[in-house]
């Protein structure tokens, strides 16, 4: 048991060196450590409001930014809106202009039909004319080759204009 149980020296001077041990630590290491720890302590605090502040920016910009997000969709979507009715109208338009242009060259072509039509009316006028003519003309030299037929073809003139 004498390997448990200290000696009454041993206890003296375990007594002397632990107060000489607690002297030194209070004398300089005591205030140091307590300065570095509440020093540490202060700038885990200020870490922590740093941190709350920036998650309250950082909250407030989020919803700075659904805002935006919100406005630029309201935006868009009336820019959208604008450039279809802009489309639209201008399909309207070349539409509308498209359907005047193919009634002009309708007009116009009937106009054309018709002139040509009249153009070649006159025409066949002229030439059934100019045909009757050549065979009036035929007809007549037959019956007048000869003298007395032509002797009697004056005299009928003759009296048709005495009549008349």
């Amino acid at each position: 048991m004498d390997i448990v149980t200290p000696a009454v020296g041993q206890i003296f001077w375990g007594a002397i060196v632990f107060l000489i041990l607690l002297f030194l630590l209070a004398k300089f290491a005591w205030k140091p450590i307590l300065s570095a720890v509440n020093e540490r302590e202060n700038t885990i605090k200020e870490s922590l409001d740093l941190a709350d502040k920036t998650k309250q920016e950082m909250v407030a910009l989020q919803a700075q930014n659904e805002n935006l997000l919100k406005e630029a969709r309201a935006e868009r979507d009336s820019m959208i809106k604008d450039a279809k009715e802009t489309a639209s109208k201008m399909v309207a338009d070349a539409k509308g202009k498209a359907k005047e242009e193919a009634e002009k060259v309708m007009i116009s072509a009937r106009e054309a039909i018709n002139s040509e039509k009249a153009a070649a009316i006159t025409e066949l006028k002229t030439q059934v004319a100019g045909f009757s003519i050549e065979i009036a003309e035929k007809l007549v030299r037959g019956e007048l080759s000869a003298a007395d037929k032509q002797k009697a073809l004056a005299d009928k003139l003759a009296a048709d204009i005495n009549m008349n």
